[in-house]
């Protein structure tokens, strides 16, 4: 299942998903992950190109309008279920260490 592949989800990997919770081309995709992340993650063709590749392969998202190289994909309801227990996993990740390191 995808899900094992992906036991955590990188940055990259984190904000595509994000980015395609609405439908949207390849250039669209990099331009929401920088401006979902603030400018903090930069994701490449290559990288970008890859992890479509790998996250269609496994139903993670569904493409869905190809004209020529323009193609479109959006999150499937496993993406969708990916990225909430990826949000949830960081959430108690922030939460363990706001205890311990806040006052650092």
């Amino acid at each position: 299942m995808a899900r094992e592949q992906f036991q955590t989800l990188t940055e990259p990997m984190y904000y595509i998903l994000l980015a395609l919770m609405e439908e949207c081309c390849g250039v669209d995709i990099m331009e929401k992950v920088k401006t979902l992340s603030h400018g903090r993650v930069l994701v490449g063709p290559g990288t970008l190109y890859a992890m479509l590749a790998k996250f269609e392969e496994n139903d993670v998202i569904e493409l869905t309008v190809a004209i020529g190289r323009r193609k479109s994909y959006v999150i499937t309801d496993i993406g969708r279920d990916m990225l909430k227990k990826e949000y949830d996993r960081l959430k108690v990740m922030v939460e363990d260490g706001a205890g311990k390191l806040e006052n650092l």
